[in-house]
């Protein structure tokens, strides 16, 4: 008698499913609502039955894997497409404007973030052996890359921690650290290190970009925003905006029009009050911005959004 072993295709030879397919799996089950928080601290999951018209957040450190489905990330001047086989670092602070281009209800977009932490980082680095140094970076904050078999299994062991709600503290914490292990060792490995070493232009950039976005409705100096960083004015403005793609000032004013954006489409207050609260003296200076990147003056396109 002859006997015959199928092979079903989401399972690898030695009959385990692939990394794809169960981070897929893990996601489809834990996320309840389009965005959906955790108790893995940093770890967030998504799941989104069709496409989405551009939402404006600002990008704190991540990574952010694709898992099915499509989106388009809108930084400065440039566009970044991010498919079902990709994944993203974003490395400082990055006020950005995304989409979701392919979902359906029976294809829903899933995807899954994690907050990146230097200092752990910095810890993983210092048990590593050095082959690469952190040399100087002059690269936009943001870089694409194609997943891998060894970053997908790290991520769904931390995503896979959700299913030990008893055990979740301890085992995040091994999860965690074989993810950075994994993406250290990825060809985005470099930015981590600039991201995580002390005095690297990266980092400098990353402490500005911080304060920026923390203190967006205050008085900006140039020179103070050089000397956090430890560099020249001229440096400063070259290398923000090499991570960045755009000046410090034009940085501060997306961050304070998302902000009077997000307050007016809660109708917190009028756009004359929201307007001076983020930031600007001059109301027909904050309508004419506020028009140049959204298309409507304030007011109006509170109302758009209220009835969107």
């Amino acid at each position: 008698m002859e006997y015959y072993v199928w092979e079903t295709p989401p399972l690898s030879r030695a009959g385990f499913m692939e990394p794809s397919t169960q981070l897929r799996d893990l996601i489809s089950r834990h996320a309840a609502v389009q965005k959906q928080a955790t108790e893995v601290q940093g770890l967030t999951l998504y799941k989104v039955g069709q496409p989405t018209l551009p939402s404006d957040s600002v990008y704190s450190p991540r990574i952010c894997l694709v898992l099915q489905g499509a989106k388009k990330i809108q930084l400065g001047e440039r566009t970044f497409s991010v498919d079902s086989s990709q994944y993203f670092i974003a490395t400082v602070s990055l006020p950005v404007s995304a989409r979701i281009e392919q979902a359906d209800p029976i294809s829903p977009h899933l995807a899954l973030t994690f907050e990146l932490d230097r200092e752990e980082i910095a810890k993983i680095l210092a048990e590593m052996p050095s082959t690469h140094a952190a040399e100087h970076y002059d690269r936009t904050g943001i870089a694409v890359s194609q997943q891998t078999p060894e970053i997908l299994r790290a991520a769904s062991n931390l995503v896979s921690c959700l299913d030990m709600p008893d055990d979740i503290d301890m085992m995040a914490k091994l999860a965690k650290l074989e993810l950075y292990y994994r993406l250290i060792r990825s060809e985005l490995g470099p930015m981590l290190r600039q991201l995580a070493t002390h005095g690297t232009n990266l980092a400098q950039i990353g402490r500005v970009t911080d304060w920026i976005r923390q203190h967006f409705a205050e008085p900006m100096s140039i020179g103070k925003l050089a000397d956090m960083a430890g560099m020249s004015t001229t440096s400063l403005h070259r290398h923000f905006k090499a991570v960045t793609l755009m000046t410090p000032l034009q940085y501060r004013a997306l961050i304070r029009l998302q902000e009077a954006r997000r307050r007016l489409l809660l109708r917190e207050a009028s756009a004359r009050e929201i307007g001076f609260d983020v930031g600007y003296d001059s109301q027909t200076q904050f309508t004419r911005e506020y028009r140049k990147l959204f298309g409507r003056p304030p007011a109006t396109d509170a109302a758009f959004l209220g009835g969107r």
